[in-house]
Order: C-alpha cells, then sequence, then structure tokens
C-alpha cells in the first residue's frame, strides 16, 4: 500500500483520502472482509483529518450528516477497522486515525501535537527493533508496540519559537 503525505506540510489531502479509501477496500476484499457503507463512512470521516477522532466525534459527524447511528454501531465499525489495521487506537487520547501503511507488517508509532492535535505515524524500523530487542533480553515477547510521542509540530514550533 502506498505512504501518505505528513499532515504538518502541505498535500492534496483529497488524494490522500481517495487512496486511503481504495487501500481499505482492496484490503477487505484480500480477507474476504466486508466493508459496509457505515464501516466506509466511518474510515472516510477519520481519514478527513489528521487530527485523532475519538468515536463521539464519529458519531456526532454521522449524526449531522441524517445518519441515525448509535454508539455501539460506530464502536463495532471502529473495531472491525482496527481488526484489519486501517485505523490505530491513540490510547492517551482515547481516539483514532487512519493508518497511514495499511497492509503492511509495522508498529505503530505516533509523533502527536500538543498544540495542533495532528498526528503522524512514524514507520522507523530502528526503533521498533531497539524495542523488540530489549524485550527479549528479558525474555519477553512482545507482540505488539504502539508508541506516542508528545510534542510540538514544526508548524506550531513557528507559531511559538520560544516556547
Amino acid at each position: 500500500m502506498s505512504a501518505r503525505a505528513l499532515p504538518y506540510r502541505p498535500h492534496d489531502h483529497d488524494a490522500c483520502v481517495s487512496q486511503a479509501m481504495a487501500d481499505a477496500r482492496a484490503i477487505c476484499q484480500q480477507h474476504g472482509a466486508r466493508l459496509t457503507t457505515t464501516r466506509e463512512r466511518v474510515l472516510e470521516i477519520i481519514w478527513q483529518s489528521h487530527k485523532p477522532l475519538g468515536a463521539y466525534d464519529v458519531l456526532a459527524k454521522l449524526a449531522s450528516e441524517g445518519h441515525s447511528a448509535a454508539p455501539p454501531t460506530v464502536y463495532r465499525a471502529l473495531d472491525f477497522l482496527q481488526q484489519y489495521g486501517l485505523v490505530h487506537r491513540i490510547a492517551s487520547l482515547n481516539a483514532f486515525i487512519g493508518c497511514a501503511h495499511a497492509g503492511e507488517l509495522h508498529t505503530g508509532m505516533f509523533l502527536i501535537c500538543r498544540c495542533c492535535g495532528n498526528a503522524l505515524e512514524l514507520t522507523t524500523t530502528s526503533v521498533s527493533k531497539a524495542i523488540h530487542e530489549a524485550a527479549s533480553t528479558q525474555a519477553f515477547r512482545s507482540e505488539s508496540v504502539i508508541l506516542e510521542v508528545t510534542g510540538l509540530c514544526p508548524n506550531c514550533q513557528a507559531e511559538q519559537p520560544d516556547e
């Protein structure tokens, strides 16, 4: 699947969303999974922003569009999207963000701007490898790693240079 543009740099966001949706359809087809209209719309809502969204943010957007979805519907859709690696859960924010590397085996590593709220998914194999090796030296078999780093993105740094 293709890499996405950085949220902190100008890019064609519509192309970014379109590519994410095409990747999702392909992944679901590969796995024989059903990407329902609701699941697809939930994923699209999540991709429309580079800011992680909570389930109730998604629910509010669906309601504003006239959908009568209930919280369990949104949570089930998010569970499905997580199961197929199409979204990641940002635990510190209790929110979800589209996976920029859907269909690829990777460790979720995120740079989260505490000012604007944008999040960037990284793929740095050296960090992943170091975590797994450190766990291994303790006879611990790591299965899942999600790393969240909070700070200031380049745009917010420019706006607050003396911080």
